[in-house]
Parts: C-alpha cells; sequence; structure tokens
C-alpha cells in the first residue's frame, strides 16, 4: 500500500452492457487489492468517481450525460474519470468539458488505476501516455456480483449499419487462449460457482487455431464444481456440434442471440450477416438439442423504412420462436452509422407504439416460457436471502427462483422442484422446494 492511496474511496458507476460490467468489476478488484476503498454508490462520499458509459444509442448517451451533471454538482471538488464507449465516441469533446477530470478511452481503461495513482502521487497524469491494452484485466476477485464475468474477445467486424460499435470498440480481437484459461481457474479457486463468457461478438472468437466452439470445450474441460454461461452472441457461424455442447451440464441451456428484425427486408438494410429464416432454423436446432432452451433476444422497432407489414414479420416469427424475453429498442440515429443517410426515417410515435406491441408479446412469452418449467426441476444458485429467509436465485436456464426453504447457502447450487409461478416485484418467478445440495 502506498501512502497516497491510505482511505481513499473509489466510487464506480457503470452503464451499458456485460463487457463494462466485467472490466468495471476488474478494475474494483484491483484498486480493493491496492487497499482503496471501492463502492458502486456514485452518490457516496469518495475522491474518485469512475463513470463507465455506454454509446450505443442517443438514451445511453443522455444516461451517461446525466450521470457525469450529477456527479459533477454533487461532488465538484474530488476527481471525475469519464471512461467507456461513449469516451471513446466523443473524446474530444468531454476533454473540453468541465464535468469531467480525465477522459480514458477503451484502448486505455486497463490503466486507470495507474492513472488515480499518478494522479494523487502528482505525477504527469495523462491517459494517453499509457499503454493500450483491451485485455490486461485481472479476473476479479472483489466484485459487486456473485458471477464472474469473463471477456474473451473486443470488437466487431460486422458494420451493421446502424451500429456505432465497430467505431468505439475497433476489429473484432480475440484474447489469447491461455490468459483465457488461466482466468476462469483463478475465479475458480476464488470460490465463483458461475462463469460468465463476454465480448463484443463472441463467435468470431479465433485465437491461432482455436475458435469459439474449440474455446468452450476447452473451458468445459477445467476441473471444479462451476458452471458456463455464454452472454450476448450474434447468430452467426455456428455449426451442429456446436448445439451438441449444451448436453454438457456445465454449459447452461440458455443464449442471448439477436435477431433485430424478423422482417428479410430489414436485416438486408441493417446489413445483418444472416437472414430470418435462417435464424429461425438455429433456434429450432438448438431445442431440438435442448427442448427448453431459453433464447433470449433484442429487437429494434422504427428502423428507417419499416413498413406495418415488417412490424408483422418480426412479431409473427417471435412467436413462433416464443423467446423467454425480448429487449425492445427504438431505433436512434447515430452519428457516423450508414443509417444516419437512409431515407424513410419513422416518427417517434410509430415507434413507441411497435415497441409497445413488442413488450407486450414478449410479457406473454416470457410468462408461458416460465410456466412451463412447473413440475420440473432447476438446479439454482443461490445469490441471496430474502427477508423471508428463503434463498433466490437463477437456475440453469436463467430464469429467477426463490426457494421456499431457509437456512440455505449463498453460492451454493440446489437442485430443486419447481412447484409455481408467482408475480415477482418486475417479472414472474419460479417457486422451489423440496432442495438438495447439486455439484457440477
Amino acid at each position: 500500500m502506498t501512502i497516497s492511496n491510505l482511505k481513499k474511496t473509489i466510487a464506480f458507476k457503470t452503464l451499458g452492457c456485460r463487457l463494462n460490467l466485467f472490466e468495471t468489476d476488474s478494475l474494483m478488484s484491483e484498486f480493493a487489492a491496492k487497499g482503496y476503498e471501492v463502492t458502486n454508490d456514485v452518490d457516496a462520499e469518495a475522491d474518485v468517481y469512475i463513470i463507465n458509459t455506454c454509446t450505443v444509442t442517443n438514451q445511453s448517451d443522455q444516461k451517461s450525460k446525466r450521470v457525469m451533471n450529477r456527479t459533477k454538482r454533487l461532488h465538484d471538488d474530488s476527481v471525475k474519470i469519464v471512461t467507456g464507449c461513449m469516451a471513446t465516441n466523443y473524446k474530444e469533446q468531454l476533454k473540453e468539458s468541465d464535468k469531467v477530470d480525465y477522459v480514458v478511452d477503451n484502448d486505455h481503461k486497463t490503466s486507470i488505476v495507474e492513472l488515480v495513482e499518478a494522479h494523487f502521487a502528482g505525477e504527469t497524469a495523462d491517459p494517453d501516455l499509457f499503454e493500450k491494452d483491451v485485455f490486461n484485466y485481472e479476473p476479479a476477485k472483489t466484485t459487486a456480483h456473485t458471477r464472474a464475468l469473463i471477456k474473451i474477445q473486443d470488437g466487431c467486424n460486422n458494420f451493421c449499419t446502424y451500429c456505432i460499435i465497430p467505431k468505439v470498440r475497433g476489429r473484432a480481437i480475440s484474447r489469447p487462449v491461455e490468459e483465457v484459461l488461466k482466468n476462469i481457474r483463478k475465479v475458480v479457486g476464488y470460490g465463483f460457482k458461475e462463469v460468465v463468457l463476454t465480448g463484443v461478438n463472441l463467435g468470431t472468437y479465433h485465437y491461432e487455431d482455436i475458435d469459439f466452439e474449440e474455446l468452450v470445450k476447452q473451458i468445459l474441460a477445467i476441473p471444479g464444481n462451476f458452471r458456463v454461461r455464454i452472454s450476448s452472441m450474434e447468430p452467426d457461424g455456428f455449426t451442429d456440434s456446436f448445439f451438441k455442447l449444451f448436453h454438457q451440464p456445465k454449459l447452461t441451456p440458455h443464449m442471448h442471440l439477436c435477431l433485430q428484425s424478423g422482417s428479410e427486408t430489414i436485416l438486408k438494410k441493417m446489413r445483418r450477416m444472416y437472414t430470418g429464416e435462417f435464424f429461425e432454423s438455429m433456434t429450432e436446432k438448438l431445442r431440438e438439442e435442448v427442448p427448453d432452451f431459453n433464447i433470449t433476444t433484442d429487437i429494434i422497432v422504427g428502423f428507417p423504412g419499416e413498413t406495418e407489414q415488417d412490424m408483422q414479420d418480426t412479431l409473427a416469427m417471435s412467436a413462433r420462436i416464443n423467446f423467454g424475453h425480448i429487449h425492445t429498442f427504438k431505433y436512434s440515429i447515430r452519428k457516423g452509422t450508414r443509417a444516419e443517410r437512409l431515407p424513410e426515417q419513422i416518427h417517434g410515435d410509430v415507434k413507441t407504439e411497435r415497441s409497445e406491441r413488442v413488450r407486450e408479446l414478449s410479457e406473454k412469452m416470457r410468462e408461458d416460457y416460465r410456466r412451463g418449467f412447473v413440475g420440473k426441476t432447476q438446479v439454482v444458485l443461490v445469490e441471496r436471502i430474502n427477508k423471508e429467509g428463503f434463498a433466490t436465485g437463477y437456475g440453469e436456464n436463467y430464469i429467477p427462483v426463490v426457494i421456499r426453504e431457509k437456512n440455505l447457502q449463498t453460492n451454493t447450487f440446489y437442485k430443486v422442484d419447481i412447484t409455481d409461478l408467482i408475480q415477482g416485484r418486475d417479472e414472474p418467478v419460479l417457486v422451489g422446494e423440496k432442495a438438495v445440495e447439486y455439484s457440477y
């Protein structure tokens, strides 16, 4: 511990995707290991505030700006650092702003701890002078989550017409296999029971002669009582042999596959790398291997030129696939993308109405899908004990479960009988009983 960090507090605010969450977790853990106090409460008093931003939509930008403005207003005398995708996309503008002290783009995010130490030591602290490295993150030992996020890939080469991510995350790059495996062994050694693979476009992972499918096989071969979850993915490049990996108990039967639209016309305008027909056939193959497989997705409504028929095609395909949940986004113009220049921009009221229709369908499908687990079993990783003394967590299909038994242990797997579906505070929740401790 150095004199500079004694009793200093670092507060984090993270917006956006799981990749951002992973990077924040790693930074928090690194600060904690050096003797700093760390917190996720940006309203609390702290010496440094680090805002890890998102810029995927206009709404994301606005959320990030609100956090920066609030932090400036409440904590003007503290050090304020903005990083992440908005910091990359609007780097020069933010440097000129009086809202933050340092602007750190994604390429230099791994150097934030060094930056803070240099600042308090009175040394030159220019983020751009530190080494660029998008993978130099240690696996987090101290996190605000019960799952361990592991970054295996960054960047994207697809250049969808609406998407700013290739600009702010760069071209696709894969983390060395041994680094990935080493990180997972570490977090399993720390006691984490679930590992979540994260990246911008996981399916494009390719390091030397190892592709994503082979990497997953090697991860599943690591000994230990843990399971593996794959986060958001693009629906291209999969083989039938990849789908068969889900027969292995350690690989959870849930993937977030980004459809975006059920209209072939709109998919072409978006420059997606697949057809709706291919997407639907892929989901059918997944459920041939694992009938209860939970497929969740993203859908963008109101893309330029989207007709009512296009909207009907999206709703019809969604209903046929029976998604476990849909994240709905209203299209927003991102400067510098091809879609910015497309004609037939859709009025905001139409986007809102179409978004509501998708949301209603999503809620119905989610409830129907989850009700199908009544009478079956789930292996639940207990995350917390609620105020009634019952254990809560997620089953392997990524569905929330409350176990109506007391004296169960957190960070422990239990196989439970699912007896009911009840309405929780925000969503339908499965009810489990007869908990038996379980090991993978």
